[in-house]
């Protein structure tokens, strides 16, 4: 094998003479490489890590302070106040490096000088702490929140869900828990506040994503889409070598923390904890709870195509793999006929299945020998790569081919995703691209970073030559892909095949209506003056509404990474004002301005949830953590078990756009992503994720169930669109065709 040949530096052979040694210059010359580039990496790490200690200062700012030290000195002005003088008696005297009066008073005031360099870093830093952690700027009036005011924010909003006497009983379960419960699971808290950097984020990824024992696909991961709209290449393998090399390119910058963290309204910059797991991680299952393993550093992508695994090397010693010599490797995966091994085409059925079967089939069948050198070339990978044989594509004369661009990326055929992958790039046959992302190690909007990078990477700076191959000419001479081995027996199969009989029937079941709303974007909503994720939130309200008949328990998810670690928070968009708007409206009898009013109401009470939960001051997170300290204590709350028991029919989402200005959207209009979306959180909801792509474009993507006769993905889109048309005309804003 071409690996394992590179990686022998040297043979011998035992003759009558002695022993003969044949090095490999050229072996020797990569581990030297390979070597070097480790080194570059440690020096880089440890630069960045004496820079970000001593932050807001530098080695310069310290040399300033010596300087103006040392310059008062020979000037006859002591600034020290006569703290170098005792500095310079305290020092040893006798013979060695003090024994001259300079250079003790040259080090007395360096000593000196460092003290103050130090206490300036330390009260900068104190009041930048004190500066961030103030959220009044997003409000007019700001201020804590206390528990009892978070027991009225939840009853207040269940209340339009609820009629008297489910609401006076919610109120009691509320009133008791307040009382007698609340004040010991809080002290809990309180103390591991104190302790953990975030008291909420370490228990939301074990007992929201880790420990649930249901598949993974569908249920937890989500999908990201590529540019619709206009298209760089038709050559798979050309458009792969591009984007991969853009994404070891953002890994770099990754590495050497080089990337500017997403500012919060442009004024707050926001954590970028979650960055760190982006690639090198793999959920490992457990049969009770599984474990994200991360990996400092990982040479290689692991790839599939046509029920076969291949391992393929980004690195030629120390260098990175050029983009056309990337393409060479995954056309000479497209070109290899070989068949695939027995149980090898469906064995990522596995990460699709129930999570138990395949931490006991992980047990029993690759916890050694080949098949465990395989599955760690796929686990310790950087990420995994689908070469898809199908062709999708949105073709805006066809509103299907969004919906089963958006299923292939969902779940494809249940088989052909490493679904416990940080994220699958997927790359269908005619150049086409797109992302399945596991959901434990990172929330959206951080693989929306990666991806906006990488497209941006791809389009503007990598480009193509006009026949859509990359720029450059191929290394020949490079080893070929390195063909993974397996040897699985009868037993593993049959288990393959009931994860895989698991998955599929999960994947059948998901209903996905994906569509672009034409009318207007964020431009004339504006013109509403309110905020367009608010205006969209309100007009899913009327819509759910008129498909269903009633209200339901909204979540949608809030942002909290102005906090160190944080992740997500709950708005609850079905609020009174909201349904107050939407009931008038159903009824058809007020007049535009009292609706107007109406809508601005529920907008303004939407925009301060949202503020509130940005800002750590919404409720769900902390009900969940109070419910989690109950079940260690061994404490019963049957307040809280009926609020964790609520089942969220519908759960919505805001895909971020333009996190990083890659290109002037303006001067590149069609340059859009169509976002992503996700499965349904419950079996008879619907999963609502949109994208508010510019001045004159939305993406909506809705999921629902088969199975359920109470939902339809696309008559709810169909609801959507006319809600949106309908709220518009209330303030008449000129709107094109859709």
């Amino acid at each position: 094998m071409a690996e394992a040949h590179q990686a022998v530096a040297f043979q011998f052979t035992v003759t009558p003479e002695g022993v003969d040694f044949r090095l490999s210059r050229e072996a020797l010359k990569h581990i030297y490489l390979a070597g070097i580039n480790s080194w570059k990496k440690r020096l880089i790490r440890i630069k960045n890590g004496i820079l970000r200690g001593v932050y807001p200062g530098s080695p310069t700012s310290w040399l300033v302070v010596v300087m103006a030290t040392v310059g008062s000195s020979y000037c006859n002005m002591d600034i020290s106040l006569g703290l170098v003088g005792c500095i310079q008696r305290c020092l040893p005297r006798g013979c060695g490096p003090y024994q001259t009066p300079q250079t003790r008073a040259l080090l007395s005031m360096a000593i000196f000088s460092t003290g103050v360099w130090v206490t300036g870093i330390f009260l900068f830093r104190q009041t930048l702490k004190l500066l961030l952690c103030y959220h009044g700027w997003m409000f007019e009036m700001h201020g804590q929140t206390s528990h009892f005011t978070k027991i009225w924010v939840y009853l207040e909003s269940v209340r339009p869900l609820l009629d008297d006497e489910e609401y006076y009983r919610m109120e009691i379960l509320a009133k008791e828990f307040q009382d007698k419960t609340a004040p010991r699971l809080q002290k809990y808290l309180v103390l591991k506040s104190w302790w953990a950097t975030n008291y909420v984020s370490d228990w939301w990824e074990e007992y929201i994503y880790l420990r649930g024992r249901s598949p993974i696909m569908v249920n937890s991961n989500y999908y990201v889409m590529d540019f619709v709209l206009v298209k760089n290449t038709d050559v798979q393998a050309a458009r792969l070598g591009n984007i991969i090399h853009a994404m070891i390119m953002y890994r770099r910058k990754l590495d050497r923390e080089e990337i500017k963290p997403v500012m919060a309204l442009g004024i707050v910059p926001m954590c970028s904890y979650q960055m760190e797991r982006m690639f090198n991680t793999t959920r490992i299952p457990g049969k009770e709870t599984d474990v994200l393993q991360h990996l400092s550093d990982s040479r290689h992508v692991a790839v599939y195509h046509k029920g076969r695994f291949f391992k393929v090397w980004l690195y030629e010693g120390s260098r990175l793999l050029k983009p056309r010599d990337l393409e060479m490797q995954f056309q000479r995966i497209l070109d290899d006929p070989s068949p695939p091994q027995p149980g090898e085409e469906r064995l990522a059925a596995l990460t699709a299945g129930g999570r138990v079967e395949w931490a006991q089939a992980r047990q029993a069948f690759f916890s050694s020998g080949k098949n465990k050198a395989a599955l760690e070339a796929i686990e310790r990978a950087a990420f995994f790569v689908a070469l898809d044989e199908e062709s999708y594509h949105y073709d805006p004369e066809d509103e299907a081919s969004l919906s089963l661009y958006g299923k292939a990326l969902l779940h494809g055929n249940c088989y052909n995703r490493w679904f416990d992958k940080s994220f699958t790039l997927i790359s269908f046959k005619n150049g086409q691209l797109g992302i399945n992302a596991e959901h434990a190690w990172a929330d959206a909007p951080i693989i929306g970073h990666l991806w906006e990078f990488v497209l941006g990477t791809d389009t503007f700076h990598l480009r193509y030559t006009e026949t859509g191959h990359c720029l450059g000419k191929p290394n020949s001479a490079l080893a070929p892909p390195l063909r993974l081995q397996w040897d699985i027996p009868k037993q593993c199969q049959a288990v393959i095949e009931s994860s895989y009989q698991v998955a599929k029937a999960l994947a059948d079941d998901v209903e996905l209506y994906c569509f672009q709303f034409l009318s207007f974007g964020k431009g004339l909503i504006k013109k509403c003056r309110t905020s367009p994720d608010a205006f969209v939130q309100i007009a899913l309200q009327l819509a759910h509404f008129r498909d269903r008949g009633k209200f339901c328990l909204t979540y949608e998810a809030s942002m909290t990474r102005m906090f160190r670690e944080g992740r997500t928070e709950t708005v609850r968009s079905c609020t009174s004002e909201s349904t107050a708007f939407v009931q008038a409206m159903m009824e058809g009898s007020h007049t535009k301005a009292d609706l107007q009013d109406l809508f601005r109401k529920a907008a303004q009470k939407h925009q301060n949830m949202y503020r509130l939960a940005m800002t750590g001051a919404g409720i769900d997170r902390h009900l969940f953590c109070l419910y989690v300290v109950s079940k260690y204590l061994g404490v019963s709350s049957p307040f809280l078990a009926e609020v964790l028991a609520e089942p969220w029919r519908l759960s919505t989402s805001q895909i971020p756009q333009s996190q990083i200005r890659m290109f002037d959207p303006g001067q590149y209009p069609h340059h859009l992503g169509a976002g992503g979306g996700f499965g349904p959180v419950a079996d008879d909801g619907y999963g609502v994720s949109y994208m508010i792509a510019g001045e004159n474009t939305i993406f909506f993507h809705i999921s629902s169930k088969f199975s359920s006769s109470e939902t339809n993905a696309q008559r709810f889109g169909n609801h959507i669109r006319q809600a949106l048309l309908d709220i518009a005309n209330l303030f008449q804003v000129p709107k094109a065709d859709s």
